[in-house]
């Protein structure tokens, strides 16, 4: 027997190992991606067009964008990449991203909503100089809620539209399993949702995307959409840069079994997964074993 053979089963025939790759199929898939400037979106953008995808729609507030996009296609040798600038927060912007890819190359049917931002200080703390006790700015609790929560759930009920609209138009009405999957929403969580000194807003808004994500996988699979959430832990990205080098060094690295940061890249496979892969549902935790001290 070759090594290109299968096994046989004792009468010289080949087995049938009834082999069934039920895999998201995305070379027929369209996507939207946010914060794809840089960071986890931007390799989620190439980890999705390497993967095969049909087109991405690339958001983000960067006035380069265009010009990164440019590049990333001229390497993928196709253009898989579709630039969007603008607010995530902005429902006409948004809007606009869905009809001008469905006019272009189909209706959207994939969404993975990773622009964040962090405003981290104490949610209640004294100040020593003027003798006060401070609260957290309303403010910025309110612009955290607005881009980590409240854009991501619009982009992805938008994207429950995209393809529930797709179904109506071919007279599809409830989805039926024989269909396959028709798309996936991906929600970015962080290690953060369970509660972090210093993350009063960042930590409610991960932990909102939690509630978000379980409702949505009960609604959305009517149409055939799924709904599930990664929790990363800390990524090589500039927001956690900005921690300083001194902090990561001190109190981050010594407490993640790994003993570094994580990749943007290996976050990015662990979505590309939960995308194909329609058995994994819920949340999955790609915490490269972080185990923060009390």
């Amino acid at each position: 027997m070759s090594n290109d053979s299968l096994p046989t089963n004792g009468n010289g025939h080949e087995e049938d190992f009834g082999w069934d790759d039920r895999r998201l199929d995305l070379s027929t898939k369209v996507a939207v991606v946010t914060g794809a400037h840089r960071g986890i979106g931007r390799a989620t953008c190439i980890g999705l067009a390497r993967e095969g995808v049909k087109a991405v729609a690339a958001v983000d507030m960067a006035d380069d964008l265009p010009r990164s996009v440019e590049q990333i296609n001229k390497k993928l040798g196709r253009e898989a990449l579709i630039p969007f600038v603008g607010d995530v927060t902005d429902a006409t912007f948004r809007q606009s991203v869905f009809e001008q890819m469905k006019e272009r190359v189909g209706p959207i049917s994939i969404c993975v909503p990773a622009a964040g931002i962090t405003r981290d200080y104490l949610a209640v703390k004294v100040n020593r100089e003027s003798n006060n006790i401070e609260l957290y700015s309303e403010e910025d609790f309110r612009r955290v809620l607005d881009i980590d929560l409240t854009a991501p759930v619009y982009w992805a009920l938008e994207t429950i539209r995209s393809v529930a609209q797709d179904r109506m138009a071919r007279d599809l009405k409830r989805w039926d399993p024989n269909e396959r999957v028709q798309g996936a929403i991906i929600f970015i969580g962080s290690v953060s949702s369970t509660g972090n000194k210093g993350q009063i807003s960042y930590a409610t808004a991960k932990a909102g995307l939690e509630g978000a994500q379980a409702t949505l996988a009960s609604e959305a699979v009517f149409h055939g959409v799924r709904s599930a959430i990664i929790h990363p832990g800390y990524t090589d990205t500039a927001m956690v840069r900005t921690l300083g080098a001194d902090f990561i060094e001190n109190n981050i690295i010594p407490q993640t079994q790994l003993r570094r940061l994580i990749l943007p890249e290996e976050i990015a496979h662990a979505i590309c997964f939960l995308i194909r892969n329609s058995a994994v549902s819920g949340k999955l935790w790609a915490d490269a074993g972080w185990h923060p001290r009390s």
